[in-house]
């Protein structure tokens, strides 16, 4: 069988589908962005059968990246979902032939609601393209089905103008990634994008901590309570004067230093490594990749201890 020819032959015929998108984003694609734009509503998407897929995927984008918009299906706005679009909407309607019966049985309503038009079709003489108030042309050489029958090349145009269509937009509204985050709060982007150091570091007595004083079998049994690997020191006025980790304590049993007798000032590491709690928590896992170190504390602004996070926080928090 020669399945890898075939296959190649799809994903070349569509690669050449989609660079011929570019000659498309002309006159009527800044119209169509500078159109959108001005909508005070939504922007609603139509599109029957695989353009119906693709239109969905096209909303969905518009959605997540700062252009209000949602998908109603043809077949169902005949039978009330119309009733979904307001009179300060915008529609783009999605049918290669542009002769999609659905969506044209819809368009005397949508005219009568004074509602702008965008076709997406890869037929600029067609009855959806004349309606309409701009046209985005999609028209492909050649689908990649060799019968020439199913929505291949033709799609995946469609899918690239959605997308430099949303992605214009986004640009156009300085839409941040912060922007992005507040619509992505469930997905691993989201929390890296919004959680913050405050959000997931252990604090008041969650925070391991001891005095510079103690004993170093003392700030183990600190550092075995408090399960971070680590405990923050501390001069008699509460301020940080160094970090003792498990690293640590490796070093100081090679050098076979009595634990019982020598004080943990003496073996803490000094001016360690601290971060703001009002910071990412992706800014404290950065810092501790370029810094080889699995734990942070933060202080407040009088340099004592606020709280402490490790890797293992990281990853609990889904932003390693």
């Amino acid at each position: 069988m020669q399945w890898r020819r075939w296959g190649r032959q799809v994903v070349e015929i569509e690669a050449d589908a989609v660079r011929n998108v570019s000659n498309y984003i002309d006159d009527q694609f800044e119209a169509a962005c500078a159109a959108i734009i001005a909508c005070k509503g939504k922007v609603i998407v139509m599109g029957m059968g695989k353009s119906g897929h693709i239109g969905n995927k096209i909303a969905a984008t518009l959605a997540s990246t700062g252009t209000p918009a949602f998908f109603v299906h043809p077949g169902e706005a005949s039978h009330g979902d119309l009733g979904m679009l307001s009179k300060q909407d915008i529609v783009i309607t999605i049918s290669n032939s542009g002769e999609a019966h659905e969506i044209l049985t819809l368009m005397p309503v949508i005219k009568r609601m004074g509602l702008p038009i965008i076709a997406m079709t890869g037929k600029p003489n067609s009855t959806l393209a004349e309606l309409a108030q701009h046209h985005l042309c999609i028209a492909v050489g050649e689908e990649a089905c060799p019968l020439g029958l199913a929505p291949t090349s033709s799609t995946t145009a469609t899918l690239v103008m959605g997308d430099a269509l949303a992605v214009a937009l986004l640009q156009a509204r300085d839409f941040t990634a912060n922007d992005f985050a507040l619509s992505h709060p469930g997905g691993a982007l989201g929390r890296r994008l919004l959680l913050k150091v405050a959000d997931i570091m252990h604090r008041g007595e969650r925070l391991p901590i001891v005095n510079e004083q103690v004993t170093v079998s003392e700030a183990l049994l600190e550092i075995s309570a408090k399960g971070l690997g680590m405990t923050a020191v501390v001069d008699n006025s509460g301020v940080l004067t160094g970090l003792f980790t498990d690293g640590d304590l490796r070093r100081v049993l090679d050098a076979r230093v009595d634990i019982h007798q020598t004080t943990i000032g003496t073996v803490m590491t000094q001016k360690p490594i601290t971060i703001d709690c009002n910071l990412l928590a992706a800014q404290a896992l950065k810092l501790m990749e370029d810094n080889n170190i699995n734990g942070l504390i933060s202080v407040d602004g009088d340099g004592c201890p606020a709280g402490a996070l490790n890797m293992m926080d990281m990853l609990k928090a889904g932003v390693l």
